[in-house]
């Protein structure tokens, strides 16, 4: 599949462009030196592809511990096979892939219009508010460029479909554990669904990179005047990835309080029962202070106690936004020559070491 997309979106436009002579020259920006389109078409599109491998392998797995992990009582069996049978029919309609492809030859198209570059390229001669497209730029614009953001857009559908699971999910009765060394109730096993969307992150710097590095080498921009935007990239794909583990903020919260209030009363009981024994009675029933099982009962029921107290509503940790923001800037670190030469940076980078 990624040989094909490629193939159909890359290889006629590097054929198109040789026949017409804009492989290397004759306008402002030729096909070779344009990175944004073979970043788009050798990078984004093949990511794209991919990550629909890793999620479909990764999600499946995660899916499945719900019910390995005893979080789904027998009472809401029923609701979560609904909300699962729900997501694949949504994933598999076909009349969803039809609208997205009416949306890409509709808004699409005035989307490509609103990022062109303001010069003459081999897709199009730039006249005095005027535009006329190359060959090229007609497979670019009726072929290579739909089946990009026709790949981007299902995308965005598979991550609300994902969204919506995990807000039915979250909606059903879920019996967690207050006491489960993740501290999200042993929910924590979702965080690992988002390693399975680095792939698709990357996808969407290299996008951008590409765009950001034709401003670079062929308008004389700077990798710094994109700070917004870098910063923006990186927050979207957080908010997108991270942002419907959030819906089970409530039920972690909820149960952090219910074992709060049982794992008091019970280490309450247990510690006048404790004083009343060794404290506070001579009577020990002829046993040892020295190896009992209640001093290692206390320590636990302690342990357990503050597991309860440093319970997250949030899934996610700091190593994961650190994580997905790498995979996201990834493509963006060839950029970072134009602004520091190697010998320098190599220099600051075993300065940093040593």
């Amino acid at each position: 599949r990624i040989l094909l997309a490629s193939g159909i979106t890359w290889l006629p436009l590097l054929v198109l462009c040789a026949i017409e002579g804009t492989l290397l020259g004759g306008v402002a920006i030729p096909f070779l030196p344009d990175i944004e389109t073979h970043a788009r078409f050798l990078a984004g599109v093949p990511l794209m592809i991919l990550a629909e491998l890793v999620v479909h392998q990764r999600l499946r797995g995660v899916v499945a511990q719900f019910v390995e992990r005893g979080l789904v009582p027998a009472a809401s069996m029923d609701r979560f096979i609904q909300a699962l049978r729900s997501a694949m029919a949504w994933r598999n309609s076909w009349l969803a892939e039809l609208a997205l492809i009416a949306l890409v030859y509709t808004a699409g198209h005035y989307i490509r219009e609103s990022v062109a570059l303001d010069t003459s390229t081999w897709y199009a001669t730039v006249g005095p508010g005027t535009g006329t497209l190359t060959g090229a730029g007609l497979w670019f614009t009726y072929v290579s460029n739909p089946v990009l953001q026709f790949i981007l857009l299902r995308w965005g559908y598979r991550l609300l479909i994902w969204a919506r699971f995990l807000w039915q999910v979250s909606r059903i009765a879920l019996d967690l554990i207050p006491t489960h060394p993740d501290r999200n109730g042993g929910l924590g096993f979702l965080g690992n669904s988002v390693y399975a969307f680095a792939p698709l992150v990357s996808a969407l710097g290299a996008g951008v990179a590409g765009m950001i590095a034709n401003r670079i080498f062929h308008q004389g921009a700077s990798l710094a005047a994109f700070k917004l935007e870098l910063v923006l990239l990186v927050a979207l794909g957080m908010l997108l990835l991270m942002g419907p583990l959030l819906v089970f903020a409530p039920k972690i919260l909820a149960a952090q309080r219910q074992g709060l209030r049982e794992y008091g009363a019970f280490t309450a009981e247990y510690m006048r029962e404790f004083d009343r024994r060794w404290l506070r009675s001579g009577d020990r029933d002829g046993v040892a202070l020295l190896g009992t099982g209640d001093i290692q009962s206390l320590a636990d029921i302690g342990n357990a106690f503050s597991v309860i107290r440093e319970m997250k509503p949030v899934i996610f940790s700091r190593t994961m936004l650190v994580q997905l923001a790498a995979a996201t800037l990834i493509p963006f670190l060839p950029l970072v020559f134009t602004m520091i030469p190697l010998e320098q940076l190599l220099d600051r980078i075993i300065g940093a070491i040593f």
